[in-house]
């Protein structure tokens, strides 16, 4: 594992919280060789950060936007790299 990789951080708005969103957030992860986490915020938005390689992180960004674009209604997305600091995906409280 690389510690050196792509990092998006996502800000998703709309119908996300007391949906099970954060749940499906976790099982898109599982599809994709990415670490990081998925957050409630306390504006009511859901917040994403997601680390690995490029195509993986893109692809997994963009899965959430198609799965689940029945919730969003806007979203925030900022693109950087950096060293991994996370060493699975998981659900914070």
């Amino acid at each position: 594992m690389s510690t050196h990789v792509s990092h998006r951080d996502a800000w998703y708005a709309g119908n996300v919280q007391g949906v099970g969103f954060r749940a499906q957030v976790l099982g898109v992860a599982r599809g994709y060789d990415v670490t990081g986490y998925v957050q409630n915020l306390a504006d009511g938005r859901v917040y994403v950060h997601a680390e690995g390689d490029e195509g993986e992180v893109v692809a997994f960004i963009d899965q959430i936007a198609r799965s689940l674009d029945g919730h969003i209604r806007g979203e925030e997305i900022k693109a950087f790299s950096g060293v991994r600091t996370c060493r699975e995906f998981s659900i914070r409280r």
